[in-house]
Parts: C-alpha cells; structure tokens; sequence
C-alpha cells in the first residue's frame, strides 16, 4: 500500500482483520461526483460537470468492482464520452500494472505504470490501497472517485444528456427495494467470496462461507420466477450480483474455497447468468483469462502462480464468439 505518497512492503490481499480474523475491505478515499451542471453531489465537492472527453476511466477485468463500472458505461451509451485504460491482470509486488496486448493497455493518459502513481498525482501524501476502479478528471488532473457503487450511480444519473436512457440503473420507485438488496447481496456474495478466500482463521472462513451459500440459494429461490431481479427491469443490483456469479466457478469456487455447489449447480442463477450475456455489450466487458490469471496471481493464495487450465464453463463458447467478433473489428480498425 501506499504509506505518505510511498510504495511500501510488497502487495498483500489482506490490509486489516476483524477480531475473528477476517477480511476488512478498505473504504474507498476519493467520493466526489460528476453532475450535469457541475453542482455538489451526494459527497465530495462541486465543479466536476458532465462534459464528453473530459473523464477517463481505469479499471482491471479482473475485479468484479471494476467490471461493475465499464457494465454501467456501456449500458448508458457513455464509451465514447469516457475513454478507458485497462491494467494487466496479474497482480505485481507494486499491485495494478499497466501493460500492452492481451487485454490490457498502457496508460495513455498519465504515461504512469501502476496504478498506485495514479493515487500520488492525485494526492502526493495519500495512505491507503491503491485500488480500481479510477474515475480520473482530466481538466482538474484528480481523481473524482475511486468507489465503484459511486461511479455506477453517476453514469446512470450524473452525466444528463450525454447518456442515454435505455435503462434506468436506480429508479426513484424502486431505490428502497435496491438499496435493501444490494445491503443483502454486498456482504453475503460479493464481499463474502472474499472473506471465505482471504479468511485467517478457520472460524472467520466457515462464517463467510455459509453466509455466501446462504445468499446463493436465497437468489435462486428470487430468480426462479422473474427475469431480473426485480421483474423485468435491469437494475444496478443485477450488475453487483453478475460480476459475482460470472467470476465464481472459475476463481471463486476453487481458490477462495467456496466449493459447496458451482453457480452451474443452480439452474435458476445459470438461465439468469446467460441472459444477462445476452444483454448487448455486457459479454464484452468479460475476460474469464484475465480473471483466472489475476486471481491466481495472488501469491498470498497460489504461492507457485500456476493457473488451472479448468473448469468448463457454460458460457464460454458465448464469450470466445463475443471476443472474436470485437478482434475482428479491431483488425478493421487497423
């Protein structure tokens, strides 16, 4: 992490632990937000308005927090408003590095090579993880936010016209019903896969294990009669919930050990999983070779770095057609 604007000690998943030794999440620093007119927004300060080109976005596909963010930016129509920067997805003893080919970037905008030298030209002093996703204004030369729930509710709402409105992301007549889902899916799935995974004690990892099956079955048994999650509106809940389930048999499963059942095992959370890749836009936005080679990379985890060539997954012949589709018009392009 980041000591005083310094690099310090190699990266390590785990920065704090509860008293049963289990994994706390950093709290994101930057909280600003983008409106339409430039105004203050629920956090942050005033005088970051929604204008094309004037944001850039770095994110790891990895990270399902991360992916959260680039789903919402496509499906507000904002890719060509917010330029893009992608991180190689192994993880290095600096953390997040910038690279070239296979699905990752150099960073254009800042010519930096992690991420962490994002953080200190925001903040020369900054303490703290050096995580993704980054929202970066590039006429201020900061970082707006840096918490992904935040950046999903801007892309929905904070960049007016610029966007489109295909899908309201969080309707004004379901927000308490979001909001009180989001309280149940966050610390259950999203974040229990991570306290089973980066648990230091037997009890802290059976507790999150339980409590991530617990919250599985109970989205099956939701899912068994609606399309989305509430009916057949796309929410900013089915993205939180997708990110998950699209990572779990292929990292989750195995090595954070939450291998009671594979979202393969639940057929009601299958069908779903592959509507949502159905969505135009949203299977692009997955690399399941990113995801297994950066979480695998996790020497805290897999000391000796080897990626598992498995497990089959139902959805990839989807996505190898999605991939080859986007080689293609980048060949085009050329």
């Amino acid at each position: 992490m980041l000591v005083n604007g310094k690099w310090s000690a190699e990266w390590h998943p785990v920065q704090a632990k509860d008293a049963k030794g289990g994994f706390v999440r950093q709290t994101s620093s930057f909280r600003n937000w983008i409106t339409p007119d430039g105004s203050v927004g629920p956090t942050g300060e005033a005088g970051f308005k929604a204008e094309a080109g004037r944001y850039h976005l770095y994110v790891a596909l990895i990270c399902p927090w991360a992916s959260r963010t680039l789903i919402a930016r496509t499906l507000k129509g904002l890719e060509n408003a917010i330029s893009v920067s992608i991180v190689e997805p192994a993880l290095t003893d600096q953390g997040w590095r910038f690279g070239e080919g296979g699905g990752a970037t150099q960073d254009a905008m800042n010519e930096a090579t992690y991420i962490h030298e994002i953080y200190t030209k925001a903040d020369p002093t900054f303490t703290g993880r050096a995580t993704v996703p980054v929202l970066w204004d590039k006429e201020r030369q900061t970082i707006v936010n840096n918490e992904s729930a935040d950046i999903v509710r801007m892309f929905n709402s904070g960049f007016g016209s610029l966007a489109n409105d295909t899908y309201d992301l969080y309707p004004e007549d379901l927000r308490v019903s979001i909001d009180a889902l989001n309280d149940i899916i966050y610390p259950g799935l999203n974040n229990g896969v991570y306290r089973a995974g980066f648990a230091t004690t037997q009890e802290a990892y059976e507790e999150a294990f339980h409590q991530v099956f617990t919250t599985l079955d109970r989205l099956e048994g939701l899912l068994s009669d609606r399309v989305f999650l509430f009916g057949d509106r796309l929410t900013e809940t089915d993205i939180r919930l997708f990110v998950t389930l699209i990572r779990f048999d292929a990292a989750y499963h195995g090595l954070f050990k939450c291998n009671l059942r594979r979202i393969a095992d639940y057929p009601h959370l299958s069908t779903y999983l592959d509507r949502m890749l159905d969505i135009p836009g949203i299977a692009a936005t997955v690399s399941i070779d990113h995801i297994k080679r950066g979480y695998y990379s996790i020497k805290a985890l897999n000391p000796n770095g080897i990626v598992p060539v498995g497990p089959k997954l139902p959805f990839a012949e989807k996505l190898q057609v999605i991939a080859d589709k986007g080689a293609a018009r980048y060949a085009r392009s050329k």
